[in-house]
């Protein structure tokens, strides 16, 4: 196929078969070849650039035996560093690395969420306290008459026992 200006050669591309296409990576802004050309390589890097925590997360991204299918993830991540700032989405990504949760969409709540800055919330230890348990200010002494230990009150109805002598 020929390309003509006013008359003048512009470009040439070798005959396809119907249907096919032709493109040259030339011929497209250079900022706009990665995209057009899915370049996964040039992606990744893109994110690498804003964060090594974003980086590796548009790398485990695109791991994927299809990984043109998950580019849309990764285009929507790098929306969320323009929106939010590199700083905000690095500290969620490194918190979502960390859990082993790999979702865009889980990225975006937890910035939306404001979450990355709390950070997760670690399970209940065994040996908390139960339904029932006492604070133990309860089991504090206020006086010093209460500081006792035992003290032996006589009872008005008992009266005391003395022992035989003789065995």
């Amino acid at each position: 196929m020929k390309l003509f200006h006013r008359g003048r050669l512009v470009k040439t591309h070798p005959r396809q078969a119907p249907g096919g296409r032709s493109t040259d990576p030339a011929d497209l802004p250079t900022e706009r070849s990665g995209y057009a050309m899915r370049d996964l390589d040039r992606l990744q890097a893109t994110a690498a650039r804003h964060g090594r925590c974003i980086g590796i997360y548009a790398e485990r991204l695109l791991d994927d035996p299809l990984p043109w299918t998950r580019m849309r993830a990764v285009y929507r991540l790098l929306g969320l560093v323009r929106r939010h700032g590199p700083g905000p989405v690095e500290d969620a990504c490194s918190q979502a690395l960390d859990l082993d949760v790999v979702s865009v969409a889980k990225i975006a709540a937890m910035l939306a969420k404001n979450l990355q800055a709390t950070g997760p919330h670690p399970p209940a230890a065994a040996g908390a306290t139960g339904r029932f348990a006492r604070d133990p200010a309860e089991f504090t002494a206020r006086t010093p008459e209460a500081r006792r230990h035992l003290a032996v009150v006589p009872h008005p109805t008992i009266t005391t026992i003395e022992e035989d002598p003789t065995p």
